[in-house]
């Protein structure tokens, strides 16, 4: 059985920061829909999070430009901006750094 604080390390590097799975989900991809992107975490990187969520992280993210919008036959389509892939990169060396200390 998993300890509560194993639970919350998990949600804490899960759910709390999904905009980071968000990015990575849209690295080097065309322009997808909402809804693409929840399958792409469900499928991709074994995330089960609520559709209702996942937009929220979608439209949190267009609103502080780091997803842009591109209107295509009536579709709204996102894609990562320049901005959200240097705050993913910041994000990760974040990461990255306090894994070394974790592990020093």
């Amino acid at each position: 059985m998993e300890s509560k604080a194993l639970r919350r390390v998990r949600r804490k590097l899960t759910v709390e920061i999904l905009w980071l799975y968000v990015a990575k989900a849209l690295l080097g991809s065309k322009p997808v829909k909402a809804y693409d992107i929840v399958k792409i975490l469900k499928s991709e990187m074994g995330l089960k999070v609520s559709t209702i969520t996942i937009y929220s992280v979608v439209y949190r993210m267009a609103g502080e430009g780091l997803l842009e919008t591109v209107k295509v036959g009536g579709e709204t389509l996102y894609k990562l901006s320049e901005r959200g892939r240097m705050e993913f990169e910041k994000a990760v060396k974040f990461i990255e750094s306090v894994i070394q200390v974790l592990k020093s």
